[in-house]
């Protein structure tokens, strides 16, 4: 049984068809055109050249995008390509696919495909949070992405950085109007911010982290504001829904010290008087997303 899984981020498009081993069986890739009716077609034409080089024939297909599919509407909303927002995407890829879709927001995606077989695998409450270019979440339970009632679980990324300190407060504007919200200080892009507002250089995450350790005095002081604010995030959804594992993803997730440090960062701020839930790195890599939607369709 093949099914096909799709990536939908704001710079690429890629598909891969996986077999029941979840195997890769092809793999294929090209830029988002940033238009909606090319993007469409772009989906489609992917589609078929992985169904065409896996020797399968109308597969099942699960995508993983930015944003989610307002419950009352049926149209994307949150999505940070904006050009998304308030389109009928979901009945769109159906109509030039020609078949039913599952469409789910990306991090649930890279929850589930970690929580199935890669670093949370056999763990039943997983919170897997991505720490790229923005702050994505999901959450995953007994093998099952959780939506929720308004279709927003986990979204974590959109609420305010917790306990925030007289010079953290109404510090970023983010891009969806209001301020401080958890990504602009856990993304990849608000960590690089930091270290330019401390040194008044632009370097890129790897040199940030690099120069850290290194002993760059701005460069250690933004990774210790980075991993601070993260375990205060961290801290709320442990106190949320209490996982049984943390799986971090995105650039970021590539920085060895968070795995060290961030236990100690997020111990502080929990109700609780123990913390022993593992904080892994994603096992998967950048795959995650791709896999997790093509698991957004059960074997069964």
């Amino acid at each position: 049984m093949i099914r096909i899984g799709v990536d939908f981020g704001g710079t690429k498009i890629e598909a891969a068809a996986l077999d029941e081993r979840g195997d890769f069986r092809a793999r294929v890739r090209v830029p988002n055109p940033g238009n909606y009716d090319e993007a469409l077609l772009v989906v489609r034409d992917l589609v078929a050249e992985a169904e065409r080089k896996a020797s399968a024939r109308l597969a099942s297909v699960g995508m993983g995008m930015p944003g989610s599919i307002s419950p009352s509407t049926g149209l994307i909303r949150g999505a940070n390509s904006v050009w998304l927002n308030g389109r009928p995407f979901k009945e769109d890829l159906e109509r030039v696919l020609d078949r039913p879709i599952r469409l789910e927001n990306d991090a649930n995606c890279f929850a589930l495909s970690e929580a199935s077989d890669g670093a949370a695998a056999g763990k039943r409450v997983v919170f897997g949070a991505i720490l790229g270019t923005g702050c994505g979440g999901g959450v995953v339970v007994d093998g099952r992405t959780i939506m929720g009632a308004n279709g927003v679980a986990g979204e974590w990324g959109h609420t305010p950085l917790p306990w925030p300190t007289p010079e953290e407060y109404r510090a970023h504007q983010c891009w969806c109007g209001r301020f401080d919200c958890l990504e602009t200080w856990t993304s990849g892009t608000g960590f690089c911010e930091d270290y330019e507002r401390l040194s008044g250089l632009k370097l890129t995450g790897d040199a940030i982290v690099a120069a850290a350790r290194a002993g760059e005095i701005p460069a250690a002081q933004a990774l210790d504001g980075y991993i601070d604010r993260l375990g205060r995030g961290l801290a709320v959804m442990c106190d949320f829904i209490d996982p049984d594992a943390i799986v971090l993803g995105g650039g970021m997730s590539n920085t060895a010290e968070l795995y060290d440090r961030l236990p100690d960062a997020i111990r502080p701020w929990l109700f609780s008087d123990v913390f022993e839930t593992p904080i892994v790195q994603a096992m998967h890599g950048d795959s995650s997303g791709v896999r997790g939607a093509a698991w957004l369709w059960p074997l069964d």
